[in-house]
Formats: C-alpha cells, sequence, structure tokens
C-alpha cells in the first residue's frame, strides 16, 4: 500500500513513476464554476520541468499538461479534475548498473527493503518526475486563492551551498524578478556566483544542495486548525514531503533561539483597519493560526544523491562495489523546486481556506 494523497477538503491524489507512460492527478473540492484550462496550469509546470538550463538536467520535457475531466466550456463543474502529463524523454537503459547496487543517501535499498521490489529505472515515486502531479494540482489552488483572496505566493533560491543571497525584501520580492535567471535568485550577484558553483559541480559530476524561501502574502488572519494542524505543521508536512528536503523553518527559525524574547517577541500596531506587527518573527503564524501577516518559511535541499562521479558503495547483497550511475540528473535541485514550494504552499493554503469557510459557514 503506497498513500499518495494529500489534503482534506482540497485533496490531491497522485500516481506514476519516472519512467512510466505519465503523470496523472486528480484533484478534489476545485470549487464549482471557476474559470480553468491548460494555459492557467501549464507556467508552473514549464517552470518546474527538466532541460531548461545549463544547471538542470538535460533530460528534455516539455510536460504538456492535459485536462481530463472537471471542466466544461473551460470552468470547473465541481467534481474531480483529472490531469496528465506524459513521460516521453525515457532512458530505462541508463539506470542498469542500478538494478544491482543501491545508489548511495537514494531511496533504492529503502524502497526495496518496504515493498520487496522498486521501480529501478529512475527511482520511480521517489524520482522528482513525482511531482509534477502536485505542481500541476497547485496550480489550481493558487488560482483559486489568487481570485478568491488576493494570495501572493513566491518562492526563490536564498542559497546554494555556501552562496547566500542578502539583496531580498519578501515583502515586495516578485516572481518576474525571480525568474530573471536560471537560479532563479532575484539577488543577482549572487545568482551568478551560485551559477558558476552549480555548472562546476555538473562538469565534476559532483552536485550541491540548497535553501528556497518562500513568502505567502495576503492570507487572512484566523486560517489553521490548533492543535494538531497547526497551519505551520500543515506547511512543514507539506513541505518535506518534496524530494530531497532535509529541513523546514518558518519566521525566525532556529536563528529565534538566539534572541531574548523581549526582541523576538512581535508587538501589535494597528495597521488601516486591521492588528497586525511591527516586526515579523512569528512568520505570520502564532498558536497555528495565520495573524494576516506574510507567512514566511525557509527549505533546505540536501544536494542530489545521484551523481556520476565513482563511489565505493556494496550491491544489495552486501559485496563492495563502485558505483558511477549514468543517465541525466540534476547538479542542484533548488531552482527547479521553487514552483513546487509554491503549489504545495498553495494546496496547504486552499484546503485550510475551505475548512475555515466550512467553519464559518461561508
Amino acid at each position: 500500500m503506497a498513500f499518495s494523497t494529500f489534503g482534506t477538503l482540497f485533496r490531491v491524489t497522485t500516481a506514476g513513476e519516472s519512467h512510466c507512460k505519465g503523470i496523472t492527478a486528480i484533484v478534489d473540492g476545485v470549487p464549482a464554476g471557476m474559470e480553468l484550462t491548460e494555459a492557467d496550469i501549464q507556467p508552473q509546470l514549464t517552470r518546474r520541468r527538466p532541460g531548461q538550463s545549463a544547471v538542470s538536467t538535460d533530460r528534455k520535457e516539455a510536460d504538456p499538461v492535459t485536462i481530463q475531466s472537471g471542466t466544461e466550456h473551460g470552468r470547473t463543474l465541481g467534481t474531480p479534475v483529472s490531469l496528465f502529463v506524459p513521460n516521453n524523454d525515457q532512458r530505462p537503459g541508463d539506470y542498469k548498473e542500478m538494478s544491482k547496487v543501491p545508489r548511495p543517501s537514494h531511496a533504492d535499498f529503502t524502497y526495496q527493503i518496504k515493498y520487496g521490489t522498486r521501480a529501478s529505472s529512475g527511482g520511480g515515486r521517489s524520482s522528482a518526475r513525482e511531482t509534477i502531479g502536485r505542481v500541476a494540482a497547485g496550480a489550481i489552488a493558487e488560482k483559486f486563492l489568487t481570485e478568491a483572496y488576493g494570495i501572493e505566493i513566491v518562492s526563490w533560491v536564498s542559497a546554494v551551498s555556501d552562496i547566500e543571497a542578502t539583496d531580498i525584501d519578501v515583502n515586495t520580492v516578485a516572481r518576474d524578478a525571480v525568474d530573471t535567471n536560471i537560479m532563479r535568485c532575484p539577488d543577482q550577484a549572487a545568482a551568478e556566483r551560485m551559477i558558476e558553483k552549480v555548472k562546476a559541480a555538473k562538469e565534476a559530476g559532483d552536485s550541491h544542495g540548497g535553501v528556497v524561501e518562500c513568502v505567502c502574502r495576503n492570507v487572512p488572519a484566523g486560517w489553521g486548525e490548533p492543535c494538531f494542524d497547526k497551519l505551520e505543521a500543515l506547511l512543514a508536512h507539506a513541505m518535506m514531503s518534496i524530494p530531497a528536503t532535509k529541513g523546514f523553518e518558518i519566521g525566525s527559525g532556529f536563528s529565534g533561539t538566539r534572541m531574548p524574547g523581549s526582541e523576538h517577541n512581535d508587538p501589535f500596531i494597528k495597521k488601516g483597519d486591521r492588528l497586525g506587527t511591527v516586526t515579523n518573527h512569528s512568520g505570520g503564524i502564532q498558536g497555528g493560526i495565520s495573524n494576516g501577516e506574510p507567512i514566511v518559511f525557509r527549505l533546505a535541499f540536501k544536494p542530489p544523491a545521484t551523481i556520476s562521479r565513482e563511489q565505493a558503495t556494496a550491491d544489495f547483497d552486501g559485496n563492495p562495489s563502485v558505483l558511477a550511475t549514468r543517465g541525466r540528473h540534476d547538479p542542484c535541485v533548488v531552482n527547479r523546486a521553487v514552483p513546487i514550494v509554491e503549489t504545495m504552499a498553495a494546496l496547504v493554503l486552499a484546503d485550510v481556506a475551505l475548512i475555515q469557510r466550512m467553519r464559518s459557514g461561508a
């Protein structure tokens, strides 16, 4: 049994492996009457797709999405929306060596132990191809949130290895600024250094990790359910389900542990017709419930496990082995992870929006 459903009221179920015929997503809970065509979904899939730059995998996929059900005449029916994206540029032969030797730090070993079998070509459901369904569904969630609440969700690369971006304002950064370079870092000086570092790793058959930061603006106060479904807990669940993630922090995060309470507390102030805060160390969430300030969080991605550099390891029988993987793999995933983070955040917010509507009877 494999659980591939996320959400409560706004819910997505995904299916598909890296080298099967394609990826499917079924989205429940999309409100009826919303304008929706493939053109609303495709931009985020295009931002996520492989082969788009010199710092990503060389696999070439256009990832065109098809809406198979749930709409008529360009509007949603309130019934499940079924989406499909084909796999076209497949090379399962590239993974022949990995049929007997599990890749260090990848999921080959754990999938084999758990299920007694695995998709040896491309990693199956542990591949980043799995995220296509999330992104397609999340693009629908984004459209709903924008139209119903004016919510803006923007993610960007804030670090690659030891290179950190500093010249970014979370209150104003926009997607067009993020997309001005292939690293998706709006700090141009830092982006140039990141690009060179990732190119060098790709040339050396190695990889690098990094950090993606995200801001969700105009989220109404009052969203989130204490105690176990706190909004930051739902976001952490969503973000840590993305492949290659190793850490999540919100607001001040770990740096807040070095501050006294007198500095860390966010004093209240009148902002127009609502109560707001002077600072935002809470990251827009207090007590697990949104407070109306921007929700700001960061997500750590490890260096991709699949590298072409030779590694001393062991085969499934425990015999010493040397593995140098073939195939086409990302030397760093953070730039392609940007739309994945945005759309997963949208799935969480769309779900809690519907839960809040149910609570208020709206």
